[in-house]
């Protein structure tokens, strides 16, 4: 009786352990490490705009410019970006991930020192250029390589730091604004913009620190680094070998291959990445084309660098009259942004990627429609309307609290997981000059759509694009939470129907995980 009753007490234990969900395994330090370091150059938009919104204050009032010359000022960072992030691409392809983060680092340095000690309009110009270059660069290749050196259990929370530290780089900027704006108008605005260069610096040493991107190595042929690589930055042994097994797949390395340095097959070149994206596309390379850039587009086209770079002329607008007070006041808009950037990189692989970016996008709708209400109501109002006020900049900072849980990470994590390795570089290189086109086109016509049609109608205007935004989230944009890079790919390519999809690939895995569990549990007569 004894032995039967310990035999079923075995069975009992097989079957427990067999049944038992898998523990979620703790983060990998090193892969966090790596990707807290490749985000220090998103610090390098994150300054420039935060710090831009309060140096145009003193640069109007130094160099006498109008309103259309400051637009241009402040926007026009983002198109000059388009020529580093298009470059970025074929660079990170060339020399590496790792290396181009130095070369981000050394642009922005050279673009910051140049603005610092600018002497006219031309020559800050000049330095707008060059540091814009900088920040395509470091826009492009950061959620890349966090992307690449992410496990599939925590990519969403490692791939969200480059806005972790875009929003950390806005809050210095507008910290930098208050803390010098004591100064004279013609040196404030200068150590404003040359002080940006310092965190290029910290960039350009961090990099020493980390190692090259795994996939990047395996598409060298240099098997043995990135087996190196996969084993300090994967959560266990098995998983290494299973990540280098599905990058060599997607390189079209043969699975047999497992020498130190191997001869990788022909890859497509850049006319034939080109064709595969616009000409010849699979419909999973449409319906990913379509996502990515598509996801880029809205998060700017809601408005937010508007809100973040003209927040002083919005709380003018509110009623707040003094340059010190406006600037305080912005420094409470980074505070809230940075906050909850912090908050949605813990909530991105626990929640999954639609329910936050559905929730804040919906919540960017009335925030807006509420913000233009007040805006309206106390530019058609003689005296001061205390409760339009309080409104207004409740909603400003209702918005961008919104925005940072929500459209502001997941844009970078998702477009960043969804192109295909072959196709990576130049699709998130392209996503990122869409982002840097609208952001710079939203940037460069806001006072004058003000004039236009009254800062409360522009308001209303984006919140309808944010209202379409969220149509296109909800029909389009397939669930990629816990799925490898390499099985991402299958989400995509029946569009609107990708739910369908889904629920095959989940009853396939499901049916998987039933076979692996009942050859795991022997008999009960055995």
């Amino acid at each position: 009786m004894a032995d039967k009753k310990h035999g079923r007490n075995a069975v009992c234990g097989q079957l427990q352990i067999a049944f038992d969900p898998p523990k979620k395994p703790k983060r990998n330090k090193y892969a966090t490490a790596c990707s807290f370091l490749a985000s220090l150059a998103s610090i390098l938009l994150g300054y420039d705009i935060g710090v831009m919104s309060g140096a145009i204050i003193y640069i109007k009032k130094d160099l006498n410019i109008n309103d259309v010359q400051v637009e241009i000022l402040a926007g026009i960072l983002n198109l000059y970006s388009l020529i580093g992030s298009a470059a970025a691409g074929r660079t990170s392809d060339w020399i590496g991930r790792r290396n181009t983060m130095v070369v981000a680092a050394v642009i922005f340095f050279v673009g910051a020192i140049l603005m610092g000690f600018a002497t006219n309009y031309a020559f800050l110009m000049f330095g707008r250029f060059v540091a814009g270059i900088g920040v395509g660069y470091a826009l492009m290749i950061a959620p890349v390589y966090t992307a690449e050196v992410s496990p599939a259990s925590s990519r969403g929370f490692l791939t969200s730091f480059p806005e972790v530290f875009i929003n950390g780089g806005i809050l210095l900027g507008y910290v930098s604004n208050f803390a010098f704006s004591k100064l004279p108008a013609n040196l404030s605005w200068r150590f404003m913009l040359g002080i940006g260069a310092v965190p290029s610096v910290f960039l350009a040493i961090s990099v020493l620190a980390m190692p090259e991107s795994p996939r990047w190595l395996v598409m060298q042929g240099r098997l043995s680094e990135a087996r190196t690589v996969l084993k300090k930055i994967s959560e266990s042994p098995e998983e290494a070998d299973l990540r280098l097994s599905e990058i060599k797949e997607a390189a079209g390395i043969p699975e047999c291959c497992n020498d130190d340095v191997v001869e990788v097959p022909k890859r497509p070149k850049g006319d034939s990445v080109w064709r595969e994206l616009f000409v010849s596309p699979t419909p999973a390379i449409k319906h990913i084309l379509l996502t990515g850039l598509g996801i880029h587009f809205f998060q700017q086209a809601s408005g937010i660098d508007s809100v973040v770079l003209y927040s002083p002329t919005i709380f003018e607008k509110a009623g707040i009259k003094s340059d010190t007070d406006r600037l305080l006041a912005t420094v409470a808009v980074g505070i809230i942004k940075t906050i909850f950037i912090l908050v949605a990189t813990f909530l991105l692989d626990r929640v999954g990627r639609r329910p936050l970016l559905l929730t804040s996008v919906g919540g960017m709708v009335m925030s807006l429609i509420f913000l233009s209400i007040g805006l309206t109501v106390i530019d058609h109002s003689d005296g001061t309307v205390f409760w339009a006020i309080a409104l207004c900049i409740t909603m400003v900072l209702v918005y961008v609290a919104l925005f940072s849980i929500g459209a502001g990470p997941i844009t970078w994590v998702y477009s960043s997981e969804i192109f295909p390795l072959r196709l990576r570089a130049t699709g998130c290189g392209l996503a990122v000059a869409l982002n840097r086109v609208t952001s710079g086109v939203v940037s460069m016509t806001f006072l004058s759509l003000e004039k236009a049609i009254t800062i409360g109608g522009a308001f209303f205007l984006y919140a309808g694009l944010a209202g379409l935004a969220w149509v296109f989230f909800f029909t389009l944009m397939p669930e990629t939470q816990g799925k490898t890079l390499e099985e991402t790919e299958e989400l995509f390519g029946n569009f609107f129907k990708w739910r369908s999809t889904l629920r095959e690939l989940q009853a396939k895995e499901e049916n998987n995980n039933a076979q692996i569990q009942m050859a795991t549990v022997p008999a009960v007569g055995s």
